[in-house]
């Protein structure tokens, strides 16, 4: 366990938690893309390009595209759609991260700009990240990821793409997912005091943001009650000490008994989602490291779906 663990908890304890305990989403959307461009950052050799007529600046849906030197033509294609509460965050605030992942994997990265809460509620960001996932899954081979609300909306999309028909990923990861918005998991009580980021008590204005009326319980809202009969692969990981630490475990179990091949990490003391701090934690590049090994096991279905 690497020395810059513990000051890492303490200033995220100390300084993020208390701004998204305070923060409207505005405020809170302004912050992480400013922190996301002063802290985070790729590797230089990855080309970033804006797919999509509406361009980054403007409302409408696009994609944002890294490219690794050397990907083959035909390789599978990493879709992510990224966390924030369904109210924050951009493929911006994420890009060095996918960034990284791409260049470790050597496969392309597209992640996806969906609508977000309050402004856009339920169902406009899982409409558009399966829009999205229906286009690449026509193009070829997915792997899908996501963090946190991008975790639930990247399993909502795996279990509404095996409801549906459409072709399967060829795997599936999860950075510290949120998967039950029902909160019935104990560790949003029993982590609350010492969870680094996420402050438990803003979970239910977060989610009132994204559902409105719309029960929580929703399988394509909750993944944690979805059919997963099917699914292939799935990669998850979360920390000891996080609020949605039983988001990961519970899925992890259901997962398992309907007959999907689950990997679940589940690391002492590191923060939510804590990849994303690749630039300065050693625990957060070897994670990308070993999600890149797991990607590059992934073998195609011998019956082609």
């Amino acid at each position: 366990m690497s020395l810059l663990r513990a000051p890492l908890n303490r200033w995220l304890r100390m300084v993020e938690k208390p701004a998204l305990r305070r923060g409207t989403p505005e405020s809170v959307r302004r912050r992480f893309e400013r922190i996301a461009w002063l802290c985070f950052h790729g590797p230089r050799d990855v080309t970033a390009t804006w797919q999509g007529a509406d361009g980054p600046g403007a409302g409408g849906p696009c994609t944002l595209q890294l490219d690794p030197p050397g990907v083959r033509a035909g390789a599978p294609v990493l879709l992510y759609i990224h966390g924030g509460g369904f109210v924050f965050g951009s493929p911006r605030t994420h890009q060095a991260m996918l960034a990284h992942l791409a260049r470790r994997s050597g496969l392309r990265a597209v992640l996806p700009r969906y609508r977000l809460a309050p402004e856009h509620p339920f169902p406009a960001a899982l409409d558009d990240v399966l829009a999205a996932y229906a286009v690449q899954a026509e193009r070829g081979q997915v792997i899908l990821g996501g963090d946190s609300a991008g975790g639930a909306l990247a399993l909502s999309v795996l279990a509404e793409a095996l409801r549906l028909g459409l072709p399967r990923p060829l795997g599936v990861f999860a950075f510290s997912p949120l998967t039950d918005l029902t909160y019935s998991g104990e560790s949003l009580v029993r982590n609350a005091r010492i969870e680094a980021v996420l402050p438990a008590e803003r979970a239910h204005d977060m989610i009132a943001f994204y559902l409105g009326d719309h029960p929580a319980g929703d399988p394509r809202v909750s993944p944690l009650f979805a059919d997963f009969k099917g699914a292939p692969p799935v990669w998850m990981c979360a920390g000891d000490t996080e609020i949605l630490l039983d988001d990961t475990r519970r899925m992890a179990a259901r997962l398992r008994a309907q007959g999907v091949d689950v990997t679940e990490r589940i690391e002492r003391d590191l923060p939510h989602v804590w990849p994303i701090f690749h630039n300065t934690l050693p625990e957060a590049r070897q994670t990308l490291a070993d999600l890149a090994e797991w990607i590059s096991s992934l073998s195609p279905p011998s019956d082609g779906s």
